[in-house]
């Protein structure tokens, strides 16, 4: 049986995860759950499973918390702050630590997971974008495992052969898939006039706005690349990335001898957290078989960068290293919040990004400090950028 701390436990990944706990009891339990400050999720999920400990980021919202177990008469213990999420990631009693909590608010959880040796499941983004030298060598440092449950990275994973090291033996390059979101095919000038609700209709995955958007923007596959170069140690010239609008090959890895792995499965979250979870094992995830008849085709194509610049802002950011990849994600979030409340229109994004990217000074990533203070500078600086922009 596996203890499991569910950071970010209200999020799509969270709910993925709580599907299949609940489909293995025999396997997994909950020890720990961690939200922001979604009560009444986290007070359904501790009715559900009776974790030992759930941690809310916000104060209020864990005092309300505690009021409700309390009435519902369950013996959940309840902490709150940034601190109780860090020690929550590291507890002696936990074997895996599901890295779901979404913005820069999952480096210092995940960095401490790490640091105490435990399986990681990691979905965060900003753990490799913002600080992947500082979260490897945590993870050498610590012996932890570190097993990607984004997609496209897990199934890049299922595809390197066993105990084959960073760089991995025999790889030509990593290809990432991507769907190209709503917009695949558009011109810029069709791109102008992208509204809010076109940019989250995600044609394939059920995800928040925020990824939507990211993936509309094509920004979701440049941090993926980051990721990438961290997880497996290959540079940005072997790393590539291939629109493919079906979501049914999730990646590829080419080998020097001429050939391609690929890993193919229905667009479900559960599938590679499933396989993260279970590893080296295989579990049912419940996700719907793949019918190969009915797929018909699969296409490939390139993405358009100067239709989709936000790409290309990742490969410099990546390329130009240190404190850059850091800065690219403050500021895409800024704008992307900017976007979604209706500040910005969608091609501003990537122009608020190549802004604050030139504005800010770079520096090295080498600690935590130096990663959040960069991120805090970008933050400032991008939403000074729409501030400018929208007097204008």
């Amino acid at each position: 049986m596996k203890s499991i701390c569910l950071l970010g436990a209200s999020g799509s990944i969270g709910k993925s995860t709580l599907d299949l706990i609940e489909r293995h009891p025999d396997r997994f339990s909950l020890h720990t759950v961690v939200a922001a400050r979604d009560v009444a999720s986290v007070a359904a999920i501790c009715a559900r499973f009776r974790p030992r400990l759930a941690v809310m980021a916000d104060p209020a919202a864990a005092q309300l918390l505690r009021e409700q177990l309390s009435l519902a008469q369950l013996d959940t213990a309840v902490e709150e702050g940034t601190a109780a999420i860090e020690a929550a990631a590291a507890q002696a009693t936990i074997d895996i630590v599901v890295a779901a909590i979404v913005g820069a608010a999952g480096l210092a959880p995940t960095l401490a997971a790490a640091l105490a040796g435990k399986r990681i499941l990691l979905a965060n983004k900003e753990a490799l974008v913002c600080a992947g030298a500082l979260l490897m060598r945590a993870v050498e440092a610590g012996g932890a495992q570190l097993l990607p449950i984004d997609s496209e990275h897990n199934a890049i994973f299922q595809c390197l052969p066993e105990a084959s090291g960073r760089p991995p033996r025999g790889v030509r390059q990593l290809w990432l898939t991507a769907s190209g979101g709503p917009f695949r095919g558009w011109t810029r000038e069709q791109l102008a006039g992208v509204t809010v609700a076109q940019a989250c209709a995600h044609p394939n995955w059920t995800m928040g706005p925020k990824i939507s958007v990211d993936s509309a923007t094509l920004m979701n596959k440049g941090l993926e690349v980051i990721e990438a170069h961290y997880l497996f140690g290959l540079e940005r010239s072997r790393i590539r990335v291939i629109l493919h609008p079906q979501s049914t090959v999730h990646s590829l890895v080419e080998y020097t001898d001429g050939s391609f792995l690929a890993q193919l499965g229905s667009a479900d979250m559960r599938i590679p957290i499933a396989h993260a979870l279970a590893w080296p094992d295989r579990i049912d995830s419940g996700a719907p078989t793949l019918d190969l008849a009915a797929l018909a085709r699969l296409d490939f194509a390139e993405p358009d960068l100067e239709a989709f610049p936000c790409l290309q802002l990742a490969f410099d950011a990546l390329q130009a290293g240190g404190s850059a990849p850091a800065v690219l994600n403050a500021a895409n979030e800024v704008a992307v919040a900017a976007f979604l409340n209706g500040k910005l229109g969608f091609l501003q994004i990537a122009a608020i990004v190549n802004e604050a990217l030139n504005r800010c000074a770079l520096s090295s990533a080498e600690s935590l400090a130096t990663v959040l203070a960069a991120d805090a500078q970008a933050r400032a600086v991008a939403q000074a950028v729409i501030d400018e922009t929208m007097r204008s």
